[in-house]
């Protein structure tokens, strides 16, 4: 498979990438309390940190499973080379487009659990700065055997260049019931990171940020705003539990301009939205809530 960049779909063997459909990985993790203590203090919650048997806030189940590769089997940019459980895509810019999620059951610290990862599609699209290819992985957090989680992850790899955001500015979907401004720093996005053992540069080297992959700064972590979102609801709605939660990423956001997390409520129907500091649609999501005495 060619391994250049910069050219046109026929230079991307699609027929070879999609031969990993259906490729699994099983990875077993506890529910464990002290990435529920990083992540409480980085995103500055008052709450106590759940105990023992406590339930785990959503979606931070992104805090485990985490895979450790050696150092020495990381690209460039700190993500690990392709083509193991994920196919090899010749395309050197990876990122988590979105994600659409099923809480089944609640988790609990001291969980043990086990989730399933499936490679669930390969697509091809020419986008307006190149070519893009989607891969879409299924996972799924099975405790005692039963599924409590499934989520269908959205990953999107791109040429090198393309940084810029789309031309046409996105507006608010809606009209906001509920407003909070934050200002991510590089301190929020390396707390992150570190949480989620996530070591790709473009979040914490700024050098290579913006002189290698042409962003105008660091860019703050796609989970990381979704999480913020749902951490949106969760302070306006205390106790309110979310049945599914769905997210995509419209645009970059990068650290040292504001942020603007809103959303508002009809129903059970939440919809959930950050702003950039243009005011520009940079996340869309959307969670449906448990009925009242469900």
């Amino acid at each position: 498979m060619p391994d250049s960049v910069g050219q046109g779909p026929a230079a991307i063997d699609l027929a070879g990438l999609r031969e990993w459909i259906g490729r699994q990985e099983t990875r077993s993790d506890v529910i464990s309390p002290a990435p529920l203590r990083g992540l409480s203090a980085t995103l500055d919650n008052a709450g106590p940190v759940p105990d023992p048997g406590g339930r785990l806030r959503e979606p931070w189940h992104w805090l485990y499973f985490l895979p450790a590769p050696a150092a020495s089997s990381l690209d460039v940019d700190g993500h690990p080379r392709r083509g193991d459980f994920l196919p090899p895509v010749p395309l050197p810019r990876r990122m988590w487009a979105g994600s659409s999620i099923r809480f089944l059951s609640p988790l609990h610290v001291g969980d043990e659990v086990q989730r399933v990862s499936t490679i669930g599609d390969v697509s091809l699209k020419q986008g307006s700065n190149g070519v893009l290819v989607f891969v879409s992985v299924q996972h799924v957090i099975f405790r005692e055997g039963r599924p409590v989680l499934e989520e269908d992850q959205q990953l999107v790899y791109r040429e090198r260049g393309g940084a810029s955001p789309p031309a046409r500015a996105l507006p608010a979907p809606a009209q906001a019931q509920w407003s909070r401004e934050i200002l991510p720093d590089p301190v929020l996005l390396f707390r992150y990171s570190a949480l989620t053992f996530n070591s790709h540069r473009i979040h914490y080297d700024r050098d290579y940020a913006v002189q290698q992959e042409g962003y105008a700064g660091l860019v703050v972590q796609g989970p990381l705003t979704a999480t913020l979102l749902l951490d949106l609801l969760q302070r306006e709605l205390p106790g309110a539990q979310p049945v599914t939660f769905r997210f995509r990423g419209v645009r970059p956001l990068l650290d040292g301009a504001p942020v603007q997390l809103q959303g508002r409520r009809d129903g059970n129907a939440v919809r959930l939205w950050a702003l950039d500091a243009s005011g520009a649609l940079a996340m869309d999501a959307q969670a449906e809530l448990a009925a009242a005495g469900a």
